[in-house]
């Protein structure tokens, strides 16, 4: 390109005595003008827009029987459950994209109290909620957070969590999903006011009653506390969705003491009347427990995890899409070896699952136990191709078969 050449736009074709006072920009095969680029900066910003909007669409396309339909793809049981989350994250994203009118009604945000013993499913089925909305999503931890001023987390925090998943985009963050785990350890010692701080448990509730209701809360992009010149991010909670869970040890019990409450007119086994109490439990028996009547009338929708049976820890080691033992078997197929657990072996980590209390989250533990050996030795085993797992390595009593190309027996 001749140095002294005449600058003409690739892209509209004007020259610069025509636009004048145009700056060019120079490129590998020519110039640009300022005008062509503030007009693709244009068109470029108002494509975003409307990708925004559609992504926003999404929340709306997905129906409760398709996101019940997916949560199925994942958790295993709890059907009840999960027709009631997919209800109320329907309904809260219809909510939030409508096109609001002064004379339309208002439709206030409902908020979701999930109880179930632990390993029953509750993180997981939050999570598998929010990646398949594709939405920002923060998990939190009730025994962590402190009032205001005490050594511990503040309640700003879970905003800050969620501020840095949305990218650190408020609007994106307005409209995400928070989970609070362990949300009973946050009840109150006793039904009587205590003169003393309870800076762990009522100040919380105290602490968390606005952001959960929804309010415009500073929150600071640094995180920590007492960040001083830290720069912070408004976000308004009205469009968060909060779901609170936590295993609420012995409530089932405080229900059966006084089970007349609740309607039970006849005898039942105590397997049944367990059954029924967690499937009837009302806002009281959560006050009674030791959640204030303030912040539990902010979580109007309650829902109850049942505990796993052996039949269902069995399944979810096998049929749901990132199965415990589809993991393992990915990763021995990475080395060529197909990995089989006999149906008796998955009857026996299933039966100590059960034995152990733990649900669904002692699972893991058990396989990696029974694993452990097997990952070690088999990168070292020449002409492997297949590793049988029974019962007796689940309990211990036996080493894996390990099997060559020639379905010999090598260890």
């Amino acid at each position: 390109m001749r140095k002294n050449a005449k600058k003409i736009c690739c892209l509209c074709g004007k020259d610069e005595s025509i636009l004048n006072g145009s700056k060019f920009i120079q490129g590998k095969i020519g110039y640009v003008c300022s005008s062509c680029i503030k007009e693709a900066v244009t068109v470029l910003d108002e494509e975003d827009e409307e990708d925004g909007a559609n992504k926003q669409d999404i929340h709306m396309k997905a129906t409760p029987s398709q996101i019940k339909l997916h949560l199925d793809q994942y958790v295993i049981g709890q059907g009840e459950a999960k027709r009631t989350l997919a209800v109320a994250v329907y309904n809260h994203y219809k909510r939030i994209n409508r096109k609001v009118k002064s004379t339309d009604v208002e439709v206030q945000k409902s908020n979701v109290l999930m109880l179930g013993s632990t390993g029953s499913g509750k993180t997981y089925l939050v999570q598998s909620l929010a990646k398949y909305l594709d939405v920002p999503f923060a998990i939190a931890d009730a025994t962590a957070l402190t009032e205001a001023g005490y050594v511990g987390e503040d309640v700003e925090n879970i905003l800050q969590r969620l501020l840095e998943a949305a990218g650190y985009d408020a609007k994106l963050a307005e409209q995400g999903i928070v989970y609070i785990d362990e949300i009973d350890k946050i009840a109150r010692k006793a039904e009587n006011n205590s003169v003393t701080r309870d800076i762990s448990g009522e100040g919380v509730q105290q602490a968390l009653l606005k952001i959960i209701e929804g309010t415009v809360s500073s929150v600071p992009i640094c995180g920590g506390k007492n960040q001083t010149n830290c720069p912070t991010s408004s976000i308004d909670t009205s469009n968060i969705l909060f779901i609170c869970g936590g295993a609420f040890d012995g409530l089932e019990l405080m229900i059966n003491e006084n089970s007349n409450s609740i309607g039970f007119q006849t005898v039942a086994t105590p397997t049944d009347e367990n059954d029924r109490t967690l499937k009837n439990i009302e806002p009281q028996d959560i006050v009674k427990y030791g959640l204030m009547p303030e912040f539990v009338g902010r979580l109007p929708i309650i829902t109850t995890l049942q505990p796993l049976s052996e039949d269902d820890l069995c399944k979810i080691l096998t049929e749901p899409k990132n199965a415990l033992v589809k993991q393992y078997q990915s990763l021995l197929a990475i080395d060529g070896i197909k990995l089989v657990f006999q149906p008796d072996a998955l009857t026996k980590i299933a039966t100590l699952a059960s034995q152990r209390g733990t649900g669904a989250r002692g699972l893991r533990s058990i396989i990696e136990k029974s694993m452990r050996n097997v990952m070690y030795e088999i990168p070292d085993i020449k002409g492997a191709k297949k590793v049988v797992i029974t019962s007796r390595v689940i309990d211990g009593t036996e080493q894996a078969i390990i099997y060559g190309s020639k379905n010999i027996k090598i260890a």
